[in-house]
């Protein structure tokens, strides 16, 4: 009997499913989803299954997508590239999900009536999960845009064309901004910033907005949802905890005085998290000082474990330990992130990872902050070759900047937002590959190497294994 199987049969599940249950209507509370390092889980905050066949997975526009369609269960309430392939080629392409709408490359210049030509018109969203996502230049834009290059077709300069991955629909009590450019918390969109003395109406309420806005754009809804849709699809969202359960070599992630897993999560044995919690710039309401120490879930690791005495055990729960203490000691010299070194007026910040993923146990910032480090930058130590570049003139310096994703900017139209983006909440990273907003790391190695490279971190062999089990771990 190998590690899974005994650790399966210990969670009482006679089989692994990648899709929902046997009868379609429900799926256990705290059903496993297998992955490359081990199982998923998600709690429902009513401890009931969870509901197959609310609004969030109707088909309630009129191309045969729902929420579901782009928000897997298994996938950590995202999608995998690894999952959209095989749904591709299950379905030869004809799943909802593909739909050129915003699935395909391009909305022209495209042909979907073979294979081949589906999976070349899909091939953004096959390899990389993502989506193409049409946005207008704010009328009242501090910048021009001067030149699109996109090797896909979609040239227009009025309303750019970027790519990007779907965030999960999951975990969604940590947000302090909703979308990856924070445009469904924004007055120019008319919804909510997310604020400490607001919340968590403002978070409620730019949920309802969004679930609106995903049916009519992503969905081609015709009837725009009912206050009852919207409400059920926000609250629906709003009780699911998704974490990281089982290790495939560490296993339960909750032995042992251990605090991963999705019902530690769910239940809030962690500090209960507000707007502004442990914000390492002065916003926390509390007035607390910043910790560093971001994430305490394996600290009883550190002290050894009873029970099971086999060194494969032992050493990963060792490795996945040592990468808790790298995330939360790690030291970075913060260079060039637009909205921390500028804002501040400091070339160099001495920082951690929990510098921009402050959120206690979660990692996400804990405030409204986005920035940019140098993901979508034509820079970037990753290659972004698949991707357009937009180049944007200053109006009143004219200076010129290229980018792969405008980021922000083109929600608030300021030039200092050009390539701003939130970062993710951390947990369930295991099932939702590949990585960063733009899908450019197709794997957490390459998000070492990203940040490697680009803050010049010098990680040793070991520590790349331990942060990589630790992160797998989420």
């Amino acid at each position: 009997m190998t590690r899974l199987t005994t650790y399966v049969c210990a969670f009482g599940i006679s089989g692994i499913l990648a899709g929902s249950t046997a009868n379609g209507q429900a799926m256990p509370n705290l059903y496993l989803f297998p992955n490359s390092t081990g199982f998923l889980a998600t709690y429902n905050a009513s401890g009931e299954p969870i509901n197959l066949t609310g609004p969030f997975f109707q088909s309630l526009g009129t191309n045969g997508r729902s929420c579901g369609s782009c928000h897997r269960p298994a996938q950590g309430w995202s999608v995998s590239a690894d999952e959209l392939k095989a749904r591709f080629e299950a379905t030869q392409g004809l799943d909802p999900v593909f739909r050129t709408n915003d699935g395909s490359n391009c909305d022209h210049i495209i042909d979907t009536s073979t294979v081949g030509g589906r999976r070349q018109a899909y091939s953004l969203l096959i390899d990389r999960g993502l989506f193409r996502i049409a946005l207008p230049v704010p009328a009242d834009a501090e910048f021009q845009v001067v030149g699109v290059v996109n090797p896909y077709g979609c040239n227009a300069p009025a309303t750019l064309s970027v790519y990007r991955r779907p965030l999960p629909a999951t975990n969604l009590r940590f947000l302090s901004a909703v979308m990856w450019d924070g445009r469904e918390s924004s007055p120019q969109t008319g919804t909510q910033k997310i604020t400490f003395a607001t919340n968590p109406a403002d978070l409620l309420a730019d949920l309802e907005h969004q679930a609106a806005d995903a049916v009519s754009g992503h969905a081609q809804a015709r009837i725009a949802l009912s206050p009852e849709q919207r409400r059920a699809i926000a609250s629906f969202e709003m009780g699911l905890s998704t974490a990281q359960a089982i290790d495939s070599h560490a296993g339960r992630l909750d032995d042992d005085g251990a605090t991963g897993g999705p019902t530690a999560l769910a239940l809030e044995t962690t500090p209960a998290f507000f707007v502004g919690i442990n914000d390492p710039l002065g916003g926390n309401p509390s007035g607390a000082a910043f910790i560093s120490k971001i994430f305490n879930l394996f600290d009883p690791w550190n002290q050894g474990v009873k029970g099971d005495a086999r060194g494969d055990l032992l050493n990963r729960r060792a490795s996945i330990s040592r990468g808790q203490v790298l995330f939360n000691s790690k030291p970075i010299q913060i260079t060039g992130v637009a909205g921390l070194n500028d804002d501040l007026g400091l070339a160099v910040i001495p920082g951690t990872c929990g510098t921009c993923h402050d959120a206690p146990n979660a990692g996400n910032h804990s405030v409204a902050v986005a920035l940019n480090i140098g993901v979508g930058d034509l820079t970037s130590p990753l290659d972004l070759s698949y991707l357009p570049a937009f180049t944007f003139q200053n109006n009143h310096t004219h200076e010129i900047k290229t980018t792969t994703d405008p980021g922000r900017a083109l929600i608030t139209g300021l030039w200092k937002d050009l390539g701003k983006v939130k970062g993710p909440v951390l947990r369930g990273l295991a099932a939702r590959a590949p990585y960063f907003h733009n899908g450019s790391a197709a794997a957490l190695t390459d998000v070492l190497e990203f940040y490697e490279r680009r803050f010049h971190l010098q990680f040793t062999p070991q520590e790349k294994i331990d942060l990589i089990a630790f992160l797998n771990a989420l």
